[in-house]
This record gives C-alpha cells, structure tokens and sequence, in this order.
C-alpha cells in the first residue's frame, strides 16, 4: 500500500482518529535527507501496512501539524497511536533501522 499524502485539514481524521498506528513523515520538497528515505518509507508501507499507516506531510504547505507537535528538523517521523504521538525518530537512516526502529514502537 503506497504512503498517503496528509495535510493540516486532513490530520484529524487521517491520523489522530485512525483505527490504527500512524507513522507521519514530515518533510520538505527542498530537503535532500527527506527524498533519500522516501522509497525506503514506500517499502515499508507495503510491507507493515497491515499493522500501521505511513503517510507524508508538507511541511512548507502545512505549517500547523509541524508546530503543534514541536518539529524542528527534518525529516522527522512521529507514530500516533490511539491519537497521541508515541515514538519519534528524526534524521535520514537506512531501511533497516527505520523498520527496526518501527517494528520496536508498534
């Protein structure tokens, strides 16, 4: 199942209401970190996708979720579950450790 595109409208239901976990990748078009661990989210989300959701936020086109959840750096990725963040990871890593680091949180 490929990533999902989420904006600030779209956060309520798209992730804090979710049935289950959600893992939101907060990005940029401008950052290179951020575009090297795209495909390697992609993978994942057709891997894990029965167990979580993986889906993209703009940053630069939805300011308010960044704030509300205090994003400083990207990429920065924050699991929800039951509507709250429960882990978060910043910075570019390998697939290896993103999955680890997820299948460790879920």
């Amino acid at each position: 199942m490929p990533t999902k595109t989420v904006t600030d409208q779209s956060f309520q239901a798209d992730v804090l209401q979710s049935d289950k976990p959600v893992l939101v990748d907060f990005w940029a078009e401008w950052c290179g970190p951020c575009k090297m661990i795209g495909p390697s989210l992609e993978e994942l989300s057709d891997e894990l996708g029965e167990q979580v959701s993986i889906v993209k936020l703009n940053i630069d086109e939805n300011p308010d979720a960044p704030g509300n959840y205090g994003v400083r750096g990207i990429p920065t990725m924050i699991l929800f579950k039951a509507g709250a963040p429960a882990a978060t990871k910043v910075g570019a890593a390998p697939k290896s450790q993103l999955k680890g680091w997820l299948e460790g949180v879920l």
